[in-house]
């Protein structure tokens, strides 16, 4: 399984040819670029990461030496940069055998942060990015506002499972085969359910139907049957006692 970690990014930035004379540049430190700014420069910045972290595979986590669960858990740590929220961010892609408790993900960012700051971050903060308009020098490591935050997937489609409709229950065995009782039948038990537009939908599907059995087969999508599919058992997880 994998996780991502975004951080800030920022970058000093070196023009080729300098205004010396404007008020924002700084000789030493150049101008200052955010996210935002750094947009442009995302292909350039990434490879020059892939480039120095390539000696070591790019895994920062060969040079965490703690035997604790989190060295147990966690496969490889790589940085690199991603657009996320419109602005060009550090991205720290971490592969898992399995997923880390909280306090076991406190201690990886906070190992990751100090690989940042004094580790591998140092290093590559004073490492030259040539660009076509000048020469960057690039911060994982910031010292306001600094933040490894997590990457939590959109459970918006998850949720409309969740909150799907149950379909209505209805037996078929014992009542009147008629195929159009069938589907009145179903049809009142979804307007019940507050499911008019499907009871609609079905009634529909039901009449340009081609057989009595394909007719029995969309009513059971719509409510539970005989016919609907079985879900699988579950797993018998022992006494929990």
């Amino acid at each position: 399984m994998q996780m991502k970690f975004y951080s800030p990014l920022t970058a000093d930035f070196f023009p080729n040819e300098p205004d010396y004379e404007d008020e924002f540049y700084d000789e030493y430190e150049g101008y200052p670029q955010d996210g935002h700014e750094l947009l442009e420069y995302e292909t350039a910045i990434r490879d020059a990461v892939e480039n120095d972290t390539r000696d070591f595979g790019g895994d920062l986590m060969q040079y965490y030496h703690e035997d604790d669960s989190v060295r147990g858990k966690v496969v490889t740590a790589i940085p690199s940069v991603e657009v996320h929220g419109n602005k060009l961010c550090g991205c720290l892609t971490v592969e898992l055998k399995e997923p880390l408790l909280d306090d076991e993900q406190t201690v990886l960012c906070n190992y990751i942060s100090g690989q940042y700051s004094d580790g591998w971050g140092e290093g590559f903060e004073q490492r030259e990015i040539e660009v076509e308009d000048g020469k960057l020098y690039v911060h994982f490591w910031q010292d306001h506002d600094f933040e490894l935050k997590r990457d939590v997937p959109d459970v918006t489609e998850f949720k409309k499972l969740l909150n799907r409709p149950k379909k209505p229950k209805m037996q078929l065995l014992g009542q009147d085969g008629n195929i159009f009782a069938i589907m009145g039948r179903a049809s009142r038990l979804l307007k019940s359910a507050g499911q008019s537009d499907k009871a609609k939908e079905m009634c529909d599907r039901v009449t340009a139907s081609q057989s009595y059995s394909e007719a029995l087969n969309i009513v059971s999508e719509y409510v539970e049957t005989e016919l609907s599919p079985t879900p699988a058992p579950k797993r018998d997880r022992g006494d929990a006692r």
